[in-house]
């Protein structure tokens, strides 16, 4: 199956990576991956993780690491062989040719980072309404989170090395101030009380399972570095460090803030305030100069978060265009193809972060992530694996660990919150469906259009049709 379409695939390869090459360096590509990370991680699913695993959430964040760290062994296998630009759709197409499969799951990753986008947007706003009590208005809640990603998009309009110098600035503020929050927290609260004071019992083990998806959810913006692994400096080198060192620095971060919110607050505490529970940890920790600077950093870190994650996904769909993996209409805009993308990118974003609250968001992105992940180690492990050098049993390990989690996610949250579950099934299933449907066309409509009545190759439409 990897040998289909060889000479297109070499092709587009070729002009896919040379686009943008060179354009972001190790340190930007990092700080690329740790606003993603940072940015939904931290600030947006600490309470939702607290709530599902109790006052052993710290420990969440490890087993969330050791898993994403598996995970990023076949992305680095795959980068360092073939780095591109929207790389996950070039994975998924290598292992398993430009079909239903390759394309479906492209496109369950390219939804859950543009859920993520709506889910920090979404977290920026409540922190921004925090300090005037108005994190509840709904309108307010919407505006802002909007104005976010509007933002995001006018940066991306800029270019590549607009967003990797703003996404290097950002990161290094937010994780010196993260650090600093942490470390105060800790040393003003103690570091056996508030959660950690309380017995360390969870609901179930099925529970903490759960919040694993949570926190695999929160370092999964390692796959924006992969997506715009054609365009990092030396990326044969590079994508797989800047990977491993974004990884490593999420880590240590968030077991931090951990701490530091679990040594603050009780677990019933985190829960009430899983919105913004940094914010809420800091006032009796820190005081109210601490309360507002922890503010001041979270709104730091989630736009640097939406920016990076507009960057990634827009290269992805731009990527699946190309392949004519999916759909594409102009609506009378002008210029690349790229750029109509990052208009649908912050499109959609933006009607998420205002249809839904950031729970379901974060379910729906968890449910999204998981599934395209175990196609892609299978994909890698039943085509790949030989031809780039990966070892068989840390493949079917990440395939794994992805499926015992998710088993455990679904469980939980047919429980808790059935609807969702059913909500993920059926848009999973719609994005089978429509793949189908639109490769099958596509396959009909380039054989009418490639050969005459007697069956010969005639000269392809150059009017760009088929998109």
């Amino acid at each position: 199956m990897t040998a289909m379409n060889h000479g297109a695939d070499n092709t587009m390869d070729h002009e896919l990576e040379t686009a943008g090459r060179g354009t972001i360096s190790l340190a930007g590509g990092v700080a690329m991956g740790t606003g993603v990370m940072i940015g939904a991680g931290i600030f947006a699913l600490t309470g939702q993780i607290a709530e599902l695993a109790g006052p052993l959430f710290p420990l969440s964040f490890i087993v969330g690491a050791l898993v994403t760290s598996l995970a990023a062994y076949s992305y680095i296998k795959m980068s360092n062989a073939w780095p591109s630009s929207g790389g996950i759709a070039m994975i998924l197409q290598k292992a398993y040719g430009p079909g239903v499969v390759a394309a479906s799951a492209s496109l369950l990753m390219a939804l859950s980072m543009v859920i993520n986008e709506s889910l920090v947007a979404r977290t920026f706003a409540t922190y921004a309404l925090r300090p005037f009590g108005l994190e509840e208005n709904a309108f307010l809640l919407s505006a802002l989170a909007l104005a976010l990603i509007v933002f995001a998009y006018i940066v991306n309009k800029a270019g590549n090395r607009s967003v990797s110098g703003f996404s290097l600035i950002m990161s290094a503020i937010k994780i010196g101030g993260i650090a600093l929050f942490a470390v105060a927290a800790i040393a003003a609260s103690g570091f056996f009380s508030g959660a950690f004071a309380e017995p360390a019992n969870i609901t179930s083990g099925g529970a903490f399972l759960a919040s694993v998806a949570f926190s695999i959810l929160a370092f999964k913006g390692f796959t924006t570095i992969t997506n715009s692994g054609g365009e990092i400096v030396d990326p044969h080198r590079n994508v797989g460090r800047t990977i491993m060192i974004s990884i490593a620095i999420c880590v240590v971060t968030y077991l931090l803030v951990a701490f530091a919110v679990g040594s603050s607050l009780t677990i019933g505490q985190i829960v009430e305030a899983r919105d913004y529970s940094l914010a809420a940890a800091a006032r009796p920790a820190l005081g109210q100069l601490g309360f507002w600077f922890t503010i001041v950093i979270a709104i730091a870190a989630t736009t640097s978060g939406v920016i990076a994650s507009v960057f990634a996904v827009s290269r992805m769909l731009t990527m699946l265009t190309e392949m004519k993996m999916i759909p594409h209409r102009h609506f009378g805009m002008k210029g690349p193809i790229r750029g109509h993308l990052l208009v649908y990118t912050v499109v959609i974003a933006g009607t998420l972060a205002v249809l839904f609250d950031l729970s379901r968001i974060a379910s729906l992105g968890a449910f999204f992530y998981l599934v395209m992940d175990i196609l892609v180690h299978w994909g890698v492990y039943r085509h790949l694996r030989n031809e780039i050098g990966a070892k068989g049993s840390v493949l079917l390990a990440a395939i794994a660990a992805d499926g015992v989690i998710l088993a455990a996610f679904a469980g939980v949250k047919l429980d808790s919150d059935p609807a969702i579950v059913v909500i993920a099934a059926v848009l999973i299933a719609a994005v089978f469906a429509l793949e189908t449907l639109f490769l099958r066309r596509k396959r009909v409509a380039d054989g009418n259009d490639h050969r005459d009545a007697n069956g010969d190759e005639s000269q392809p439409p150059s009017n760009g049709a088929e998109n």
